[in-house]
């Protein structure tokens, strides 16, 4: 298996080393690595952050580029996620097999709120619908799974981004196309930047029309074990049944639904953990017996 190894050198900094058996596996770990990077990366940082020489490096860059894993930005120095990447990460969480023990809280709290729900994540400038289930009233605004709403007009993404640092926040932004899609839709950073810090001290965020006319949405965290969370539970409806002020009466149901959320992703991470163990403990079976074939042959 490969895996990411953090190896305490003698000035006290944490170094990662590249584990596997293969070059494949060895590719696959360099992924793992900059899956955890949140700005754009160079060929010399890799090598200084692993150790691993930099022609081995700039080859296994090269490999990746080819696949349409990552990309060159700015002037070709430095790399980010590819869209196959990206691409790849949006459809594990959308066919994650605890899909339905998902879709499942998601149907019970519509059933509570009357009003469409939807779980979402967040993917470079852009929120991205995981799951949905729609209200009964006649009058709705459907998306499906796989929709794509701005970042920076969205209640999941000032949700999410609120997590981030400042430096974190422009950065992502700075290069977002911030579009202005209603005459409620902020695109000036510095008040963007002032309703986030907003949103994480109050643990919820409000889409006021910002997005669509009319459209009023509540966002709430998934809690999550890790450092931030990529996942939201949010509530959608016309600003008719739905006001800011109403919104927040929904604020306990929501969480109570991010909390099962939470509980199921928990459950998901052990349940790959378990996995991973099975098959590393029966592969480490068939070389027992391959070896000991090989003994009395």
């Amino acid at each position: 298996m490969a895996e990411i190894h953090r190896l305490s050198g003698p000035d006290g900094q944490t170094a990662v080393e590249l584990a596997g058996d293969t070059p494949t596996m060895r590719l696959f770990s360099l992924l793992e690595l900059i899956a955890t990077k949140d700005q754009l990366f160079t060929l010399q940082g890799l090598v200084e952050e692993t150790g691993t020489p930099k022609p081995t490096l700039h080859r296994m860059l090269q490999q990746l580029e080819g696949a349409g894993l990552l990309i060159r930005q700015d002037n070709g120095r430095h790399y980010s996620a590819g869209v196959r990447l990206r691409r790849m990460a949006e459809d594990l969480l959308l066919n994650d097999i605890h899909h339905g023990a998902r879709h499942a809280v998601l149907r019970n709290l519509v059933g509570e709120l009357g009003e469409s729900c939807n779980i979402t994540a967040v993917s470079g400038s852009e929120v991205v619908y995981l799951d949905r289930v729609e209200t009964p009233e006649p009058l709705r605004i459907t998306l499906q799974p796989g929709s794509r709403v701005p970042v920076h007009c969205s209640a999941s993404g000032k949700m999410i981004l609120s997590q981030f640092s400042p430096v974190q926040r422009r950065r992502l932004l700075g290069a977002a196309p911030l579009e202005r899609y209603t005459n409620k839709t902020v695109t000036d950073l510095d008040l963007i930047e002032g309703e986030l810090q907003r949103v994480r001290r109050d643990g919820y965020a409000i889409d006021d029309e910002e997005f669509l006319p009319g459209l009023v949405c509540v966002a709430v965290l998934v809690p999550t074990t890790n450092a931030a969370s990529n996942l939201c539970v949010a509530v959608q409806a016309p600003v008719m049944r739905l006001t800011p002020e109403k919104g927040l009466k929904l604020l306990p149901a929501l969480q109570r639904a991010a909390d099962a959320i939470g509980l199921i992703e928990a459950q998901s991470v052990e349940d790959r953990r378990a996995g991973i163990q099975s098959v590393e403990h029966r592969t480490a079976g068939i070389r027992s017996a391959g070896k000991d074939k090989q003994w009395t042959s």
